[in-house]
């Protein structure tokens, strides 16, 4: 029967300072797209959204808040107004050309 080692390896989780994350989380907000902001930074998209989740529980002031229904129904639909005038400037973009 083969004995196993167990030899301890260094942690290989990267630590990042507040100055990378709060910059990663205006570039995300920024860009409209946490994927790309991501990607920009070469961070993984989850870990962009576990900063987001934090920093909204943060700004609420607890956790109990930051899950309540209303709470988070009223920043879905925030995001989504969001996403809709990213959409109408870049049809007024396209609209405001001048055609020949």
């Amino acid at each position: 029967m083969a004995s196993t080692l167990h030899i301890s390896q260094p942690d290989k989780r990267r630590k990042y300072d507040e100055a990378l994350k709060t910059e990663a989380l205006r570039l995300a907000r920024e860009s409209r797209s946490t994927r790309a902001a991501a990607q920009q930074l070469g961070i993984s998209e989850t870990l962009l959204y576990r900063w987001r989740r934090a920093q909204a529980e943060a700004e609420a002031g607890s956790t109990a808040q930051a899950q309540d229904p209303e709470w988070r129904a009223l920043r879905a639909q925030n995001q989504r107004l969001e996403r809709e005038v990213a959409v109408l400037k870049k049809a007024l973009a396209i609209f405001s050309r001048e055609t020949p």
